[in-house]
C-alpha cells in the first residue's frame, strides 16, 4: 500500500489547518475560529468534491512550498494567488479555482497571495490529522486544533489518506471582488463616543497596520474620542467587533479573538463583508459605513445565496 503524504520545503507564513470552526465553546473561552474568508474556504472544498466541513490549508501571504509523495492527487487554489507547480524540472503556473493534478515527486510552490492576504488548498483527499472539539482548526495562541495547535513546520511530514480516485475537472471562474466601504451595524457602546468622533469614524478612512494576524486587525487613523470611558469590565465579544483603545485607535477582532475584552465597542463588521475585510493587505485603507441590522440581516441572505450560486457553477 502507497504511502501518501507532503513534505513541507517552506512553510510558508502561518500556514495551518483550518475548517469552518468550533461553535458554542464561548464559555471556556474558545472562539469559533475556523477559516478566514469563509467563501474561498467553502468554494474550495467544492472544487474538491469534498464533504463542506472538509479541512484545507490556510496560509497568510506566502504560502508553503510542498513535496508531494504518493498516489496521483488532485488539488486546488482558490483565493488571489500565485503559485507553480515543479514536475520533472518543468515549471507550470498555476491557475486558481480549479482542480490540478500532483504526481509522485511533484512539487507545489504557494508562491504568494497579490492583493489579498489568505488562500487556500483544497485536495480530494483527508489530511490525516487531528480534531479538537469536533474541528480541526488550528488556534495558534491556545495551542489548540491540528498539528498540535502550530503553524506548518519545514521538514514536517503531512499524511494523506482516502484519495478520491474518480477524476474530476471542476473549476469555477471567479474573480475575487474588492470592496469599498465596510460596512457596520453600531456597537452596544456608540453613545460612549463624542458626535465629532462618530463622524470621523465614518467619514474618514483607517490604514491597516501591519499589527494584524488572526486575532485581530489594528487601524491606524483619527483618534476615536472617548468621552464616558475608556475602559469597561470584561465582556463577551464575537468576530467583527470593532473595539477603540483608550489610545482612540480601533481594532477589529477577527477569528482567534479572545472571547472577552475590556475596550468599549463602537460597532460591528456585517458578516456579509467579513471575508472582504480579511483579505485586505496590510497598508491598505478601508473606510466604514453604518446600516442597521435589518439591513445586515437581509444583505447577509443575498451573499449567502451569491456563495451557492456560485458553487452551482462550479463543473
Amino acid at each position: 500500500m502507497t504511502e501518501n503524504y507532503f513534505e513541507v520545503l517552506r512553510p510558508g507564513i502561518n500556514s495551518t489547518f483550518q475548517d469552518n470552526g468550533r461553535k458554542n465553546f464561548y464559555h471556556i473561552g474558545i472562539p469559533f475560529s475556523g477559516a478566514m474568508d469563509n467563501r474561498n474556504f467553502v468554494i474550495a472544498n467544492a472544487i474538491s468534491n469534498n464533504k463542506k466541513n472538509s479541512p484545507v490549508i490556510e496560509f497568510a501571504l506566502q504560502g508553503p512550498k510542498l513535496r508531494y509523495k504518493g498516489d496521483k492527487v488532485y488539488f486546488n487554489v482558490t483565493g488571489d494567488v500565485n503559485f507553480q507547480i515543479l514536475r520533472k524540472n518543468k515549471i507550470e503556473e498555476g491557475v486558481c479555482y480549479q482542480n490540478l493534478v500532483l504526481e509522485n515527486n511533484d512539487c507545489l510552490d504557494l508562491i504568494s497571495t497579490n492583493r489579498s492576504v489568505y488562500g487556500y488548498l483544497s485536495i480530494n483527499a483527508s489530511f490525516k490529522i487531528d480534531f479538537y472539539l469536533d474541528s480541526c482548526s488550528v488556534n495558534t495562541k491556545a495551542e489548540i486544533g491540528a498539528n498540535n495547535g502550530k503553524i506548518l513546520q519545514k521538514n514536517q511530514i503531512i499524511k494523506i489518506e482516502n484519495i478520491t480516485k474518480k477524476y474530476s475537472s471542476n473549476k469555477l471562474d471567479y474573480i475575487v471582488s474588492k470592496i469599498e466601504n465596510i460596512r457596520v451595524i453600531k456597537g452596544p457602546h456608540f453613545d460612549y463616543f463624542s458626535e465629532t468622533a462618530k463622524e470621523l469614524f465614518f467619514k474618514e478612512k483607517f490604514r491597516i497596520t501591519k499589527l494584524t494576524d488572526r486575532m485581530g486587525i489594528r487601524l491606524d487613523g483619527p483618534k476615536i474620542e472617548n468621552i464616558k470611558y475608556t475602559n469597561i469590565k470584561s465582556e463577551g465579544l464575537v468576530k467583527g467587533t470593532i473595539q477603540i483603545t483608550a489610545d482612540g485607535d480601533p481594532i477589529v477582532m477577527l477569528s482567534d479573538h479572545g472571547t472577552i475584552g475590556g475596550y468599549p465597542k463602537i460597532g460591528v463588521v456585517i458578516s456579509a463583508d467579513y471575508d472582504k475585510l480579511v483579505q485586505i493587505p496590510p497598508g491598505s485603507k478601508i473606510k466604514f459605513k453604518e446600516i442597521n441590522l435589518k439591513d445586515a440581516e437581509t444583505i447577509y441572505k443575498l451573499y449567502e445565496m451569491e456563495t451557492r450560486n456560485l458553487i452551482s457553477k462550479i463543473k
